[in-house]
């Protein structure tokens, strides 16, 4: 039952390489080899604590604006994209120059492999990490330089400065917080690394998972600076990840850069959806505390039954189960629980969405079940 543990990145990453590699000679293929697209769904009555989803859906006003937007769906509606950029940009505190929309973040990840690595400019990340824009960019015969995160879960940012000047990196990537892990680099480490990265070096932030934090943005930096992209999507808080909408933030040169590839209108019922969410007062924070709730109590279930799990400020965090993932994982999904995935440099030790107190009861039982530990 392989299918329902496919990563995020295996069925979105083909999605959205297709525009950009059909501009650079290479099919979609070559730069997804590795991924393994599901086959078949999940069990009905599944629990898909898996792809980071929110096991929430859209808040209610978003729901209720995208179903009322439909009537009108005919028309392209082009000024739902100013209005929702304009509002995302207010709320941030930068020009609205600086604001581009896309469907997700997975996009503009696949665009920035497209238009800043290269064979002869290389790409820094993190391992383990959200992986597209590493295969893309491998893809395009860039040097992709992997630094294995520290200990208590950050990017290792000397390591990493020291791996862009070694390829000569066109971009580095920082996850904040990071996928699959959860785990959050400080702020002063990302202001060190912004200090003392090569000049040539773009540093793309990538922050879906931001709003289930506590840790600053670094957005403003997209006023004071033009080598800073910073990535926001509604697929995660908002539960919007089936509609598809994101952003991405950095000097006009930069979007311009991006959007060299091509543009599409958005899908208007994401469009209404998304100025509902913005809209809503105190919905961030009402996630934030639910997810926060529920993952900090399953986390200290395992940890006390002898399992240690990686810090987390996201909806999903990393435990070593002690024995191979892969089979751990397999496990589990026959007693009707699907969880991620294990990475190659962390055999043993596989990301838990997190889901509703019903969902993570779920997990604890098959946990214990699979593990024979006590329930």
């Amino acid at each position: 039952m392989s299918s329902p543990v496919a990563s995020r990145r295996s069925f979105l990453q083909l999605a959205g390489t297709g525009l950009a590699l059909s501009g650079i000679g290479l099919a979609p293929a070559a730069a997804a080899s590795s991924v393994i697209l599901p086959t078949r769904a999940a069990p009905v009555g599944s629990v898909l604590l898996n792809f980071n989803e929110s096991p929430y859906g859209p808040a209610p006003a978003a729901q209720a604006a995208a179903r009322a937007i439909i009537a009108e769906s005919g028309r392209y509606l082009f000024p739902l994209a100013g209005e929702l950029r304009n509002l995302f940009a207010e709320q941030e505190g930068i020009s609205t120059d600086r604001v581009r929309l896309y469907p997700g973040s997975s996009e503009p990840l696949n665009r920035a492999a497209v238009v800043w690595t290269s064979a002869t400019a290389g790409l820094v990340v993190a391992d383990p990490t959200f992986e597209a824009l590493g295969d893309l960019a491998a893809a395009r015969v860039a040097t992709v330089a992997k630094v294995p995160l520290r200990a208590d879960g950050a990017h290792d940012v000397h390591a990493m400065v020291d791996a862009a000047r070694r390829v000569d990196a066109g971009l580095m990537y920082l996850c904040n917080p990071n996928n699959p892990t959860g785990s959050i680099t400080p702020a002063a480490d990302v202001a060190w690394l912004l200090a003392n990265k090569p000049a040539q070096t773009r540093l793309l932030v990538d922050e879906a998972y931001l709003q289930f934090s506590a840790q600053p943005s670094v957005i403003a930096q997209v006023m004071q600076r033009d080598d800073v992209i910073v990535l926001r999507t509604f697929s995660k808080l908002y539960g919007m990840a089936g509609l598809r909408l994101g952003v991405a933030a950095a000097h006009p040169d930069r979007l311009r850069e991006l959007a060299s590839l091509g543009d599409n209108p958005l899908p208007v019922t994401a469009l209404a959806a998304g100025l509902a969410s913005l809209r809503e007062p105190g919905l961030v924070a009402q996630r934030r505390e639910q997810n926060t709730r529920v993952r900090q109590a399953t986390v200290e279930w395992l940890q006390t039954r002898g399992f240690r799990c990686l810090p987390s400020e996201a909806n999903c965090f990393m435990v070593d189960v002690q024995r191979d993932g892969a089979g751990f994982t397999k496990a589990m999904a026959e007693r009707g629980v699907v969880i991620g995935r294990s990475w190659p440099i962390w055999p043993t030790i596989v990301r838990v969405s997190v889901g509703t107190e019903a969902e993570m009861e779920a997990f604890r039982t098959a946990f214990a079940a699979v593990t024979g530990t006590r329930r």
